[in-house]
This record gives C-alpha cells, structure tokens and sequence, in this order.
C-alpha cells in the first residue's frame, strides 16, 4: 500500500480548519489543541471515577455466525481491565464507552476544540485498548466527522478516504472490508487491489487530535496501552444526511436480518462476493 504521513498542524484557528480541512474534507493531525485540559486524562483518572464498574470487552477476532458484531466476548470490572492492560499485551478492548451515559463526571473534565464542528454532544464515547491490539479497517455507519483525541501511549492510525473503498475490499451491507486483510502484512496475492490502495498514515500521542471526516475508513493499532474519546459532527449536507438514514435504518437492518437467519453462510457469501467485485472492477480476474 502506499501510505502518506498525515499533515500535522499545531495550534490551528478556527477560520483555518474550516477552509482547509473541514470543507476540503481533509485529515489532520492537531497538536496543541487539547493541551489546557488533557493532563487530567489519565488511566489513573478514570479507575478513580469508573473503576468499580463491569465493563464489556471485545477482541481483535471478527464476529463469527449469527452473534451480533456488538456482543462482547468477556465483561471484567474497569480497575482490573486497566491494571491488566498495564501488565502486558493484551486485545482486549472497549468499544464505545459512552461518557454521558457511563461516567457523566468526565464531562466536567474537557471542553468541546472550538474549531467549527457542529458537535453531537450526546455522544462523546471512550475507546480502550491494550498494547497491540487493533481495530478492523471501516468506517462508521453514521457517517459523522470524527474528532478523535489520544490519551496515554501511542497509537497508529491509517486512513483511507471512500474512494478507496472498492480497493479496500468493502464487504456488500457493512462497513469493513473482507475477513483476512491485514493492513500490518497484505497478502497481496489473495488481495491483489490492497497495492492499488493510497491513505494515509497518524503516529498519535498523548493529548493529539486527529480528523476523520465522513466515510473516511480508519485501521488503528494501539502500540501501547491508551485510550482516546471521540467527538462526532454528524453530517450536515442532505445527500450525508440520506446515507447516514440508510446506513442505520435499512442497510444495518438487512444485514442483521440476513445474520439470523443464515449466521456464518451469510457472512461467507459477503466475503466472496467482496473479492469477486473488488476484483472483477479493477480487472484483476
């Protein structure tokens, strides 16, 4: 794949963002944006505020059968969870931890980066992960503008914008692309349109901002234990407001149905039929 280190701005104006990122429909990587509020955003912080707390837990391993993709495959309390990850690898996460519902405390602790996003205050959600663990390229059903923010070690990020979709192997009625990609080591001989794919490539730290406008696919590696929390805008512009429908009340509701009913054959024939475009559009049958 050919990847491009991601634009890095610090101390960006709202006026800047605006014109050269957000209408571009850009990615970015903001420094300094959080740096009056981020030293509290600590694992030691949130064990204090949540740590008695059951959480639920999910691995790098894709959803197999009729389970659903948000089951978890273990719960744990949250101080154990933090101490484990702070042990030794593990890819153990927790996916969208959602701050008003869970641990309403922490909206005290942050303030919305007035940079021109219209934010979904609804929805500011956590996410955890342990030193290598990852999560499987996609883009997000809603279609939001993602303002994604780092807190403790480091984490890589690719970014690949929706034009890369059809290379990327996007399976039929979902968001990801086929099961046996890795973005770490392609197999370019099962997957021959991954050396067609450009994106871009976000080494975050402690307290960065990265933006991730709708659609963009993103693949994120944690090199060491950390967590960030992130800020939607959901979209503004009719045709953004019509996918984001679509996606939620009639795409995610088939895939779902179609799961029931024939679990694993269902998720196979995606896959396949996956490959076979891919392939057969770029002409590499």
């Amino acid at each position: 794949m050919h990847l491009t280190p991601v634009e890095i701005v610090e101390n960006i104006s709202r006026e800047d963002f605006v014109k050269n990122y957000y209408h571009p429909q850009k990615p970015v990587l903001l420094k300094g944006l959080t740096d009056h509020w981020n030293k509290k955003w600590t694992f030691d912080h949130i064990k204090t505020l949540a740590g008695n707390q059951v959480v639920p837990l999910y691995s790098n391993a894709r959803t197999k059968g009729n389970k659903s993709t948000y089951e978890p495959v273990t719960t744990m309390n949250f101080g154990e969870y933090i101490d484990l990850m702070r042990q030794g690898p593990t890819d153990l996460r927790i996916f969208f931890y959602t701050i008003k519902d869970h641990c309403p405390a922490l909206l005290n602790d942050f303030e919305y980066p007035g940079i021109g996003l219209k934010y979904f205050k609804r929805l500011p959600a956590l996410f955890f992960g342990g030193s290598n663990s990852k999560v499987f390229a996609h883009y997000d059903i809603d279609l939001p503008d993602n303002l994604h923010i780092h807190f403790e070690g480091h984490k890589r990020v690719l970014l690949f914008g929706p034009e890369q979709s059809t290379a990327l192997y996007k399976v039929p009625f979902s968001i990801h692309n086929a099961e046996g990609i890795d973005l770490d080591q392609p197999d370019y001989v099962k997957f021959p349109a991954l050396k067609q794919v450009r994106g871009f490539e976000a080494c975050m730290e402690h307290g960065d901002a990265l933006y991730m406008p709708s659609r963009w696919w993103h693949y994120i590696v944690y090199r060491d234990p950390g967590f960030s929390m992130t800020l939607r805008s959901f979209p503004q512009t009719a045709g953004g407001k019509l996918g984001m429908m679509y996606n939620v009340f009639f795409m995610r509701l088939i895939d779902n149905f179609m799961r029931r009913i024939q679990g694993q054959k269902w998720i196979d024939y995606k896959n396949e039929w996956a490959l076979r475009r891919t392939n057969k559009k770029l002409g590499l049958t």
